[in-house]
């Protein structure tokens, strides 16, 4: 019988490491969790929450706008970079707050220093050592951008909330929905906005339909969006940062945003002292049970390259704490997984797109709608929502639902409810809608766009 300092070493506070290790300890596990950077991990700090709010900031610029044909007639004040910056910096360190009492109320001892894996069960946090029964790693995801001429130059989301001065020409580079949300973000904000991908579309992975209509009310906007473009060089000149572009033309902005995808953040944890198996991407790699190839040592979250989404994590450590320190089978279901992105307007997704879902049924139903929102038929902004519900013919089952449109997130959230209990389209039919919504939509729909 082993005699270790802690039942479980958590590597990580972020969402899944805080709440795995909060659940740990509520089952009476003695644990203990090292964070190098800061308490509530990337949503918390310089992501979802951070996000959120600077998309809360700039829909008023539009709002100001939208209100003078509601009789509104004040002209729209001046934005101040640094009173949203500064005012977002304290919630963020009242958050941290609350992750600390939330650790702290269940006895977990909180290690400020970077977690280093020196054996199976040791974990080293500066000089100090401690061994543990069981650990995990939930260190996260890094931002990755790319070697190439003045790369140094360019800034990272982990950057871009705290910039000294606010940025009047920004370009981005990337396609994913961060890129798509800052672009939103700082073109509300009443940046001028470039943003560039090297692909056909943007938002690889979602719906179609969807990337298409996002493309085209983006643009409405005053985002400057360009296409199947890369950047081959960043240089500093008198008037900003030059860039020059694949397609031989060249902008120059304030700063240089790169949204190109995010890594495994396991630099200096020692995994080359155990037997933890990488996958080729270099996340870790896991079975059902988030154990590694070295039996005591286990990892969740974005560190293993699955769905990178703050609620996942959350689950995943939910599902980890109950199956090893409460005897519990828990396992974390990850279809019909609901997603948003905070881009103005949003779009909200849950279920298969049209191309997953006729690769995995026989045949397949279509429903689309595009329309106006109601509160622009008298604000005069050039907006058009979007939604698709997509069935399963055989078993009249909804399996895909996907919007661009004013509260898309807020909506998806009830439809995820209704697909994750295997509503019907005749179940959406027979729903009387709430009057006069965005969202009766989905419960008035009644002829198909296409049917197989």
């Amino acid at each position: 019988m082993h005699n270790y300092d802690y039942d479980l070493f958590v590597i990580g506070a972020g969402s899944g490491g805080v709440r795995a290790a909060r659940m740990a300890a509520g089952f009476g596990a003695r644990v203990a969790v090292a964070e190098d950077r800061y308490l509530g991990g990337t949503c918390v700090n310089v992501g979802c929450v951070p996000k959120k709010l600077y998309v809360y900031a700039a829909e008023f610029g539009k709002a100001f706008k939208d209100a003078r044909n509601y009789g509104w007639r004040s002209e729209a004040p001046a934005f101040d970079w640094a009173t949203l910056r500064d005012n977002k910096k304290s919630e963020i360190a009242r958050l941290n707050a609350v992750y600390d009492s939330l650790l702290s109320g269940v006895q977990a001892e909180v290690f400020n220093g970077r977690g280093r894996i020196i054996d199976a069960h040791t974990v080293a946090v500066g000089e100090r050592r401690y061994s543990a029964d069981k650990i995990l790693i939930a260190t996260g995801g890094w931002p990755h951008i790319p070697a190439f001429p003045g790369s140094e130059h360019a800034i990272s989301s982990n950057e871009v909330f705290d910039l000294e001065t606010f940025p009047e020409r920004l370009a981005i580079v990337g396609g994913g929905y961060i890129a798509v949300e800052f672009a939103g973000i700082f073109n509300g904000l009443g940046s001028r906005v470039t943003q560039l991908y090297r692909g056909p579309l943007f938002l690889r992975g979602f719906d179609a339909d969807i990337r298409a209509h996002a493309a085209q009310e983006i643009a409405k906007t005053g985002v400057d969006l360009r296409f199947e473009v890369n950047v081959q060089s960043i240089t500093p000149g008198a008037g900003g940062l030059k860039l020059c572009l694949s397609d031989d033309t060249a902008i120059e902005v304030d700063a240089v945003l790169y949204a190109t995808g995010r890594k495994a953040k396991l630099e200096g944890l020692g995994l080359e002292s155990v037997k933890v198996q990488l996958r080729d991407d270099g996340s870790i790699e896991v079975d059902d049970e988030y154990r590694t190839s070295e039996p005591s040592i286990f990892a969740l979250g974005d560190v293993t390259g699955g769905i990178e989404l703050t609620p996942v994590a959350l689950a995943e450590g939910m599902s980890f704490a109950r199956r090893q320190f409460a005897g519990l089978e828990n396992t974390v279901d990850y279809d019909f997984i609901p997603t948003a992105v905070f881009c103005q307007p949003n779009i909200g997704s849950v279920g298969f797109t049209e191309e997953e879902a006729r690769a995995r049924f026989a045949h397949i139903r279509l429903f689309k709608s595009t329309f106006r929102p109601m509160k622009h038929t008298i604000s005069g902004r050039d907006e058009k929502t979007f939604m698709k519900l997509i069935v399963d013919k055989a078993s009249d089952r909804v399996v895909g639902v996907h919007m661009m449109g004013p509260d898309a997130g807020e909506i998806m959230q009830g439809i995820a409810i209704a697909m994750r209990a295997g509503a019907t389209k005749a179940v959406f039919d027979s729903t009387i809608g709430i009057h006069p919504t965005a969202a009766e939509e989905f419960v008035t729909m009644r002829e198909a766009w296409r049917e197989d």
